[in-house]
């Protein structure tokens, strides 16, 4: 992950973290609570692939994780937004531009269930029986509808201003993760064979054949 892209990601996680803690988790919605860090832990993955969208996630459920109304156990969010942000990153589309909103929301639809699903089952696998209480199936639709409801407002942000202030320019037209159709590109037009007409030795007069 290259170090312009670190000012960014924590600006845009803290400000996701903020509005998850003092705005949404008081709304007392019914079923789940909107997921901000979802989306934002989604978009920045979408831009910087798999590498940096795991770190990322990892990041922000852990700070999530230490937020003073946190009350589950510490690593548990971190491990789920780090798996959905590989996830997410594997599914980046070139240079980070999303051309669809229909495929981005698809993104954030599969990253709500999933990231539900596996957070039940982490608090399960440690005793935390929260999720029985209200209902796994009336928490995943739930999710699904607050973050879909959210995206379209919150995913193309983050991913702009990722690309905007999160990339170098040198390398714009690659990516660590990768070398990128860019420079292959690159590569194959260095070394490709110049069809010019090649120039041809004039014979001095000395040299000249005889008839």
């Amino acid at each position: 992950m290259r170090l312009a892209r670190i000012p960014v990601s924590a600006v845009l996680i803290l400000l996701g973290l903020i509005l998850q803690v003092s705005v949404f988790g008081r709304l007392q919605l019914p079923g789940a609570t909107p997921d901000i860090l979802l989306l934002v832990v989604v978009g920045l993955a979408m831009v910087y692939g798999p590498r940096g969208g795991c770190l990322v996630g990892f990041a922000a459920g852990l700070l999530a994780d230490l937020a003073p109304p946190s009350d589950h156990a510490v690593g548990r969010y971190a491990l789920v937004l780090c798996l959905m942000g590989y996830a997410a990153g594997l599914l980046r589309p070139d240079h980070g531009r999303q051309r669809s909103v229909s495929s981005a929301l698809l993104v954030v639809g599969a990253a709500s269930i999933a990231s539900t699903l596996l957070y039940a089952t982490v608090g399960a696998l440690v005793g935390d029986t929260a999720a029985r209480h209200v209902g796994l199936g009336n928490l995943v639709i739930s999710a699904l509808l607050y973050d879909l409801l959210l995206a379209p407002f919150v995913v193309p942000l983050v991913m702009l201003l990722g690309r905007r202030f999160g990339r170098d320019p040198v390398a714009a037209a690659s990516d660590d993760d990768g070398p990128g159709l860019g420079a292959l590109a690159r590569y194959r037009t260095t070394r490709a064979v110049s069809t010019s007409p090649k120039y041809k030795k004039r014979r001095g007069p000395g040299f000249a054949r005889r008839p």
